[in-house]
């Protein structure tokens, strides 16, 4: 179900690093903030970007098309196994990992809205086999109650808000900082789900930061297009140093379709491939 771009990672957490390392990236001007921060940024209001409720649909269409082969991203709710790349467990809407925190942030905030509930007893295990790939404590019995759990509308609640307290409220938030429009604060939010944040060299904010080295933002009186082609070009790099994203293909024939035909807004129609597979939103 979820594409080979998720497979054969050479490390455990390079995709994913711990947030938790941003305090740094906040201090030198990132607005991404660390993973369990009290404060972590929001999305500005509606309307005015990706955030529209419209566009956020089409971004999780997007998305779903790279991750899972598919537009229908509710759907994932209830996917879970390991794909062999080190992370452990890769589950749900936007592929939380046992190994990288993530999951444990969903299982926990599922615990702390309905105590009891059917993955509460894996907290403990879900917190020595993070940062690793093991299993213990989690078999033989975990996939099994996480599709049961998936099937809970509060599960499937906290899933959405741990995709967008992680990974899109803060890529919206600094799509717009650097003067993004839709399409920009999308190939933000590829780019974070794909490759998570903190001081890995692959992370987004990295990316980013090789991005600003040959082009500037809107904001800082660039180009938008120029800036987001450097922008992507950054991301490609990325995806080359790990041999599970080295078809490129989400870039080259979805996000670069857009920006050729100068789709800023992420208008529909939308018609683009993934790793050669065709899609459509009408």
């Amino acid at each position: 179900m979820v594409h080979a771009d998720r497979e054969s990672a050479p490390t455990a957490v390079s995709r994913r690093t711990v947030v938790a390392v941003l305090g740094a990236a906040v201090a030198s001007g990132s607005l991404l903030g660390a993973r369990r921060a009290s404060a972590a940024p929001s999305a500005p209001a509606a309307g005015t970007g990706l955030d529209d409720p419209a566009k956020k649909e089409i971004a999780m269409e997007l998305v779903s098309s790279a991750e899972n082969s598919s537009l229908d991203w509710k759907a994932q709710y209830k996917y879970i196994e390991d794909i062999g790349d080190g992370r452990g467990y890769t589950a749900g809407i936007i592929g939380f990992c046992s190994g990288t925190g993530d999951m444990l942030d969903v299982v926990q905030l599922y615990a702390d809205r309905e105590p009891g509930n059917v993955l509460a007893k894996y907290l403990p295990a879900l917190r020595k086999v993070n940062g690793s790939d093991s299993h213990a404590g989690l078999d033989p019995n975990y996939p099994k109650d996480w599709r049961t759990a998936a099937k809970d509308t509060v599960f499937q609640q906290c899933q959405n808000d741990e995709r967008d307290r992680v990974y899109f409220n803060p890529a919206v938030a600094q799509g717009k900082a650097d003067g993004l429009r839709t399409l920009g604060q999308f190939c933000y939010y590829d780019a974070i789900v794909m490759h998570g944040d903190g001081d890995d060299p692959t992370s987004f904010s990295n990316i980013r930061k090789r991005a600003l080295r040959s082009a500037k933002p809107p904001a800082q009186g660039g180009n938008e297009t120029t800036y987001l082609n450097a922008f992507l070009d950054a991301r490609v790099w990325a995806m080359k140093q790990e041999e599970a994203h080295s078809d490129t293909s989400r870039v080259d024939t979805e996000q670069r379709v857009f920006l050729r035909k100068g789709n800023l807004d992420l208008n529909t129609p939308l018609d683009w491939k993934t790793y050669g597979d065709s899609y459509h939103i009408g």
